[in-house]
């Protein structure tokens, strides 16, 4: 059995001290500070990137490749979905009619 390369393990030694260093950064600085304006409003949508950067490819992928097929549970659940929040505006609601759309759709039909 080959021990583990040297490369590698130099690799995995850089990457933790990067890791240490920019993650303790903000406890290292003897002064309090803020972030400017501009970065405190950009952070504002992180949270609604982040979750359609993971959201919108399940919808509209399988496999990595596009949905082919009409028949695709989560292509009735979306539009579902979107129809409730479109009219009534609530999120909770709307994975609850998006699930009540897919579940039959997948589980009965085997979409």
């Amino acid at each position: 059995m080959e021990g583990t390369d040297w490369w590698t393990v130099v690799t995995i030694l850089a990457m933790v001290a990067n890791t240490v260093i920019t993650r303790s950064f903000f406890f290292i600085s003897s002064k309090p500070w803020s972030l400017p304006s501009w970065a405190q409003r950009g952070l504002n949508y992180a949270p609604i990137a982040a979750l359609a950067s993971v959201i919108i490819p399940e919808m509209v992928m399988s496999q990595g490749q596009l949905i082919s097929s009409w028949q695709d549970a989560r292509l009735f659940a979306v539009a579902a979905g979107v129809a409730w929040f479109y009219f009534r505006r609530g999120v909770f609601g709307t994975i609850v009619c998006g699930m009540a759309v897919y579940l039959p759709l997948h589980i009965g039909l085997g979409w």
